[in-house]
């Protein structure tokens, strides 16, 4: 049984029957999102319950070896060559464990959703595709689709229904707005409903993507 990564909770209500599972980008942890929290809009949306993990520690290539928290490796600037297939692999384990918590504290798979920042957004890609249940949808700011070539053979079919939001910055440094472009449209051909939306920032979080991040919620959560 895998042990659950430390985490850190907080519930908009009391017995909350929505679930939000937030992984944190690279050399981050659980605490990055978490403001966030302050920012939204609950109204006409059930009690959730915001789940914000911490990935592992691990030594970080691209980093010169840095022990960081990291979801898995990334060994240079250009993000999909040479991927750490283990690595994401074995973070995708990580975070189906939190979504069985989820289910077993009661909130359906199809009132989970997963939701990431950079290599979070890859994680939240990576496990999503892949889970044997439609979830109430998949999050996903700021990064790319990992594995593309192994999406086709790997995804579910009951995956297809999750929806996908797609938000990227036209200026991003970091992971290249072409990256999530591509991903966006991999993901298209694959048969996803995606919403995209992008904004004239870098790595980051803007006002109007939290405002359409909020929409997004109510829309798959109501």
């Amino acid at each position: 049984m895998t042990q659950l990564l430390e985490h850190i909770q907080v519930d908009t209500g009391p017995e909350p029957t929505a679930s939000i599972i937030w992984m944190h980008g690279l050399g981050a942890d659980g605490n990055d999102f978490v403001p966030l929290v302050q920012e939204l809009d609950y109204t006409g949306l059930p009690a959730i319950r915001f789940v914000f993990p911490h990935a592992k520690t691990m030594p970080v290539t691209i980093n010169g070896g840095y022990v960081m928290r990291a979801w898995y490796d990334i060994t240079g600037a250009e993000l999909t060559r040479r991927e750490d297939e283990n690595g994401l692999y074995a973070s995708q384990r990580d975070v189906e464990a939190l979504i069985a918590r989820e289910k077993e504290r009661g909130v359906p798979a199809s009132k989970i959703v997963l939701a990431g920042f950079s290599q979070g957004c890859a994680m939240t890609l990576q496990t999503g595709l892949r889970h044997p249940e439609k979830l109430a949808g998949m999050l996903c700011l700021s990064g790319y689709l990992p594995l593309a070539d192994k999406a086709a053979a790997e995804r579910t079919p009951e995956s297809l229904a999750t929806p996908i939001f797609m938000a990227h910055g036209r200026q991003d440094p970091v992971v290249p707005f072409m990256r999530a472009e591509r991903s966006r449209e991999a993901l298209v051909a694959l048969g996803y409903q995606v919403e995209w939306h992008e904004y004239m920032m870098q790595h980051s979080l803007c006002i109007e993507e939290v405002r359409d991040i909020n929409a997004w919620l109510r829309k798959v959560l109501s």
